[in-house]
C-alpha cells in the first residue's frame, strides 16, 4: 500500500488551530480532496479538534501528520511531548469544553492512541467514499425535485 505523508509543527499556542486548518486544507487540495468535499470538512473538523486538544491540555508544541492512502483513506495524527493518555469527557447542557474526542469518535471510521518516544500519538482514519451521482427515483405519491404536481 502506498502512502503519502506530510507534516507540519505546532506551537503550543491556540492560533496555531487555525493555521493548522488553513495548512491543512491546502494538502487536502494538493491530494485531489477538493475543498467542497464532505470529506473535506470532516478532516478539518477532526484536525481542529486533535490540534486543540494537543495545545489545550498539554501546552507543548506538537507536529500534525496526515497520511494519504492509494486507496483513498486518509489518518491524521497529532504527536505531543506529554505521556498523559487522552481522556475522553462527556460535557453536559451548555458546557463549552468536553466534546472534542467526542466528536472525533462520532466522526471518525476508527481512532485510538499510542505512545509516541517520551509523548503520544492521537490519530483517527476516515474512509474516502467515492462520488456516487444520485438518480431521482419516482415514487408513487412523491413529486421528484423540479416538478409541480397538478
Amino acid at each position: 500500500m502506498q502512502v503519502l505523508q506530510v507534516q507540519m509543527e505546532v506551537g503550543p499556542d491556540p492560533a496555531e488551530v487555525g493555521r493548522a486548518r488553513r495548512w491543512a486544507r491546502a494538502r487536502l487540495a494538493g491530494s485531489g480532496i477538493r475543498d467542497d468535499e464532505p470529506l473535506a470538512e470532516t478532516l478539518v473538523l477532526l484536525i481542529s479538534e486533535l490540534v486543540t486538544n494537543a495545545v489545550v491540555h498539554t501546552g507543548c508544541p506538537a507536529v500534525l501528520r496526515m497520511l494519504f492512502a492509494a486507496g483513498g483513506g486518509v489518518r491524521v495524527e497529532v504527536a505531543d511531548a506529554s505521556d498523559r493518555p487522552p481522556r475522553p469527557r462527556r460535557a453536559e447542557g451548555d458546557d463549552t469544553n468536553g466534546r472534542g474526542l467526542e466528536l472525533v469518535d462520532g466522526l471518525a471510521d476508527r481512532w485510538g492512541w499510542q505512545r509516541e518516544g517520551a509523548g503520544k500519538s492521537i490519530w483517527c482514519e476516515v474512509d474516502r467514499v467515492p462520488l456516487v451521482p444520485v438518480v431521482p427515483v419516482s415514487v408513487e405519491g412523491v413529486t421528484p425535485p423540479g416538478r409541480v404536481r397538478c
